[in-house]
């Protein structure tokens, strides 16, 4: 048996596994089918649907609904009343539940405040999607997404930073805190190993 902080307003629904050491917040509702790791924080306000993975050590901040279809690898970020969806084309008088679209968010990435996801993309490692930012394609890991509809201007570190190398072409860049190296590609951003 996993030990987890639950506020008293919070609902945790028979079946759902919670992982050591995460807290689940007021006002939160998780349902059966999830599965939580561990040292996540749910904030307030937060929903967890029946097919949702939520991996280790996860910051859903308040006001975050996680529908069925979304999984989370570890250490995603996502910000302050950000969208999931998981129907493409929904309408309230045609059921599309066998219609739901896998989103796929990668370790380490964040998801800014306001941001939507378009349910059917992949969100690569540790990419930023900033604050409002609409995402309906899939995003590389590393990149610095923005805008509606989102587009890349950039690539970050693994710590968070913004990186001084061009969006295409062969490239390398050191992140100012970290001091580790950053090569560019065809297209493809990789950290060289330590």
């Amino acid at each position: 048996m996993s030990e987890f902080y639950q506020h008293e307003s919070a609902i945790i629904d028979d079946g759902a596994r919670i992982g050591n050491g995460s807290r689940v917040w007021h006002f939160t509702h998780v349902c059966s089918g999830a599965r939580i790791g561990s040292q996540v924080s749910l904030g307030q306000n937060v929903f967890i649907g029946n097919k949702v993975v939520v991996g280790d050590k996860c910051k859903i901040q308040n006001n975050v609904s996680v529908y069925d279809n979304v999984f989370l690898e570890d250490g995603v970020f996502c910000g302050p009343s950000m969208v999931f969806t998981n129907v493409y084309n929904p309408r309230s008088l045609i059921d599309r539940k066998d219609e739901y679209k896998d989103t796929l968010v990668k370790k380490g990435a964040t998801l800014g405040a306001n941001c939507t996801i378009v349910c059917g993309v992949t969100i690569g490692s540790y990419a930023l999607i900033g604050a409002g930012a609409v995402v309906n394609h899939d995003v590389p890991n590393y990149a610095l997404m923005v805008g509606v509809p989102a587009k890349q201007i950039g690539w970050m570190s693994q710590f968070g930073e913004a990186l001084d190398l061009p969006l295409k072409g062969d490239a390398t860049a050191i992140c100012p805190h970290t001091g580790d190296i950053y090569t560019l590609k065809d297209g493809q951003l990789s950290k060289q190993a330590s």
